[in-house]
């Protein structure tokens, strides 16, 4: 009792609580939400909890099933829930018993209040319904009165119309006065309808003409305040609006203005065009010529003529001014005759259309003129030099001109400048390969000259010789030395010069430039300008403008040092194997150059840097093999073969011949590989030539020139050329020394073979062509991949010379190697 009253209860008491109300809502068939159960009731008659619970079934189901143990069970069970109900129904009789009181005094006054709100409706119906009747009498007493206040209302109206119209012209006249041009237009416009209709009568005609001559007064100071351009837009505005609904032609009224704005947007233009002064043409070749950034040959800045301004000055001021006012100009015109125009009494005349027309020609008219100067100022731009500046100023072009664009979506003029833009990045491009080319072909020429320089050192060897020794090179303490320092260097200074300009033209894909990112600047811009026009064409520059150097005629290869055809072949090589690679590679990393256009392969620019390499090398050959068989045809065709002397000594331009091969062999080994070459013989410097060497061989050529057997030694020497390897004199050589030597030396010794068969000798002539051509072979079986090569030839030398003996007496080999050796 003192818990309930309290309104306190522990945790025990709680739950006793809700497992009472739970055990009525199930009595009652309630769910947890106080809804009735939609579950259907048990029909067990046995379901003590059943509405259809008989007692008799039950306990007879008890007795019948249960012990008696069960059933005294079954019994005090029954007992404690029967005890459980009771005590929990006083309970909630107990709690709910004030609630039942309160509830039953509410319901007590509801009745009271509502029959006094019903008592106070019923009066306030009868109030209304006296209302009603009394307005009623009064609306039909006052009836007459109101069609008389109403026909009094009419004619005061008509008066005070009256008065207007007649007042009408000093009020024109104030409001010209005080210069309120819009409020005059206003009454004007109020009473015109009126006035052109009744303007029979003559009253009404005197105010007509009067009005019209003091509204021609204010047109003509509208128009003298339009062609004066105004004091702010917004009385420029209003003055256009006004002399519209004054009836002023509207195409006339857009003339004018574009007019007045033309002449101030043309003298920008001259100001412009002033800026720009055309160079001459000593200064435009000298421009041209100038090498990119960062070159090694730049080491003093060339002093050439400027403009005025540079290129950021100009696109600035082009901007600031022209471009400026030229939105501003569009802006006012938008406002003016399109924005205006379609609102209001003017929405009907068509007015946007024809003002848009006639705004867009004029736009484009003065854009064709500023672009052509821009491009005029572009093309100055002829030095490479510093590339920031020109694409900070195309930057700055292409961004203001987007403002054109927002204020005309469908104009052409941001694509004519995109066009500008991209024009004068492809140029700069095509300038950067100019230049380039221009750095390379300079480079060849220092190479040239280095070549050129006496006593050049070839790592540690001195050549010497016409035209068979390295040709020159630097003499001075900063120039390189040697082949492979020229060929480093040369290589070096290329490879840098390309990544100098690649980082010059990847200013133009700067992250903060705008017109980088565009679709149609980027993609083509990256794959076809910078990737195929500058650096493809680049490469295939080179590699063609080395192929020139194999054209020259001439016996000794025209002025063409060997030493560069061999430098060059290298370079080309060296393109071929790495180089052209990573320069590829370098510039599609830097711009990201995605190949959705055809681009041309790596393959294919490898394998015409390979094909100059090996034109170069096979000429390279040929005009050393040339410069050894011109000094062996000239001593063979100098000399009297049939009337010379015994051989006592090797004659000094085989000597020649050997230390010529040798400075070319030293010169081939600074840049290529030595080759791979058949395994020799034990006696290879030794070698005899078995035609000669016995006495058998001595009588039988002794009488094969006997008059009895005149066709036995032509028969023989034909069954040997069928049985012997064919050599092809001219056929390409591979990329190593030892290649090289061999080509080299078959055209020598082919010439020298060829010499022979031309020339007649004596028995003496004989034994001296056996002497050279024994000491030829002492030295050089080294060089060649093959030693029976050159033991051919030599043979065919000799043997050859025997034909063409008067009286072939050959020399004893001991007596040959004594003079070898001792020479």
């Amino acid at each position: 009792m003192d818990a309930d009253t309290d309104g306190s209860e522990g945790p025990d008491e709680s739950g006793r609580r809700r497992r009472v109300h739970g055990m009525l809502k199930l009595y009652y068939g309630l769910n947890e939400e106080g809804k009735t159960s939609e579950k259907s009731p048990s029909l067990d008659p046995c379901d003590i909890n059943g509405p259809h619970f008989d007692p008799e079934l039950y306990l007879n189901k008890l007795r019948r099933e249960c012990s008696l143990a069960e059933l005294m069970d079954q019994e005090t069970c029954m007992v404690k829930q029967i005890r459980s109900l009771d005590s929990d129904m006083q309970t909630l009789v107990y709690e709910n018993y004030n609630k039942f009181i309160s509830a039953t005094d509410t319901i007590r006054k509801m009745k009271n209040d509502f029959k006094k709100m019903e008592d106070e409706m019923d009066c306030l119906s009868a109030n209304m319904a006296a209302i009603t009747d009394f307005s009623a009498s009064i609306s039909g007493t006052l009836q007459d009165q109101h069609a008389q206040i109403t026909k009094l209302s009419g004619v005061h109206t008509l008066l005070r119309k009256l008065q207007f119209l007649f007042e009408l012209p000093a009020r024109l006249n104030k409001c010209l006065e005080l210069k309120a041009y819009a409020q005059a237009v206003s009454f004007h416009r109020r009473a015109r309808c009126v006035l052109q209709q009744y303007s029979h009568l003559p009253s009404f005609k005197g105010i007509q003409d009067d009005c019209h001559a003091i509204m021609d007064k204010l047109a003509q100071e509208l128009r003298q305040k339009f062609r004066d351009g105004g004091t702010s837009a917004k009385d420029l505005s209003e003055c256009v609006e006004l002399l519209l609904q004054l009836d002023e032609p509207a195409e006339e009224l857009c003339d004018k203005f574009l007019t007045h704005a033309r002449s101030r947007l043309e003298a920008d233009l001259q100001g412009l065009e002033a800026e720009i002064r055309p160079y001459p043409t000593a200064v435009k070749d000298a421009s041209a010529r100038r090498s990119p950034a960062g070159s090694p040959t730049d080491s003093s800045p060339k002093a050439t003529p400027t403009p005025n301004t540079d290129i950021l000055e100009f696109i600035d001021r082009g901007c600031n001014e022209f471009v400026s006012s030229l939105c501003l100009v569009i802006t006012s015109y938008q406002e003016l005759f399109i924005n205006h125009a379609q609102t209001g009494e003017l929405a009907s005349k068509n007015i946007p259309q024809m003002a848009n027309r006639k705004l867009h020609v004029f736009v484009d008219d003065l854009a064709a003129q500023y672009f052509s100067l821009v491009e005029r100022r572009i093309q100055e731009e002829k030095g490479v030099s510093d590339n920031s500046l020109l694409v900070r100023a195309l930057d700055r072009f292409h961004r203001r001109l987007q403002a054109v664009s927002k204020l005309l979506p469908s104009s052409t003029v941001p694509n004519q400048g995109t066009e500008i833009v991209i024009r004068a990045a492809t140029e700069r491009v095509k300038q950067y390969l100019a230049a380039l080319q221009s750095f390379y072909m300079d480079s060849l020429t220092d190479v040239r000259q280095a070549l050129a320089a006496p006593r050049l050192s070839v790592g540690g060897a001195t050549g010497s010789g016409g035209g068979a020794h390295l040709g020159g090179g630097a003499t001075s303490r900063d120039a390189p030395n040697s082949l492979p320092e020229l060929l480093s260097s040369l290589s070096a200074s290329i490879l840098n010069q390309i990544k100098s300009v690649l980082a010059s033209v990847h200013l133009f894909t700067a992250k903060d430039i705008t017109f980088s990112n565009k679709p149609y600047f980027k993609g083509e811009f990256c794959s076809q300008g910078v990737r195929e026009s500058l650096v493809v064409n680049f490469i295939k520059f080179v590699c063609q403008s080395s192929r020139q150097f194999c054209e020259s005629a001439g016996d000794k290869g025209g002025s063409t040092p060997p030493a560069l055809l061999l430098l060059l072949s290298r370079l080309c090589l060296d393109f071929e194997t790495s180089t052209i690679s990573y320069i590829l590679t370098l510039t599609d990393e830097q711009f990201l150059v995605q190949h959705h256009s055809p681009v041309t392969p790596v393959t294919i620019l490898c394998t015409e840097a390979r094909e100059a390499a090996q034109k170069l090398l096979n000429h390279y050959v040929k005009v050393q093999g040339l410069i050894i068989s011109q000094m062996l045809r000239k001593s063979v065709e100098t000399r009297d073969w049939v009337n010379t002397i015994e051989p006592r000594n090797v004659r000094a331009v085989m000597k020649r011949v050997v230390e010529d091969t040798t400075s070319i062999d030293v010169q081939v080994g600074l840049l290529y590989e030595e080759g791979v070459r058949k395994a020799h013989s034990s006696d290879s410097s030794k070698r005899t030539f078995s035609v000669y060497s016995s006495s058998r061989q001595q009588v039988r050529y002794a009488a094969s020139y006997t008059p009895s057997a005149p066709m036995d030694t032509n028969l023989l020497s034909n069954i040997h050329k069928l049985f012997s390897e064919r050599i092809d004199i001219f056929s390409s050589v591979e990329f190593n020394k030892v290649s090289v030597m061999t080509g080299i030396i078959k055209i020598s010794l082919k010439t020298f073979l060829e010499c022979v068969r031309l020339r007649t000798f004596g028995r003496y002539g004989l034994q001296q062509i056996q002497v050279d051509c024994h000491y030829l072979q002492m030295y050089l079986w080294r060089f060649v991949s093959d030693e029976n090569l050159v033991h051919f030839l030599l043979d065919e030398i000799v043997g050859s010379c025997a034909h063409r003996c008067l009286d072939p007496a050959p020399m004893e080999q001991s007596v040959i190697e004594v003079i070898c050796e001792r020479g």
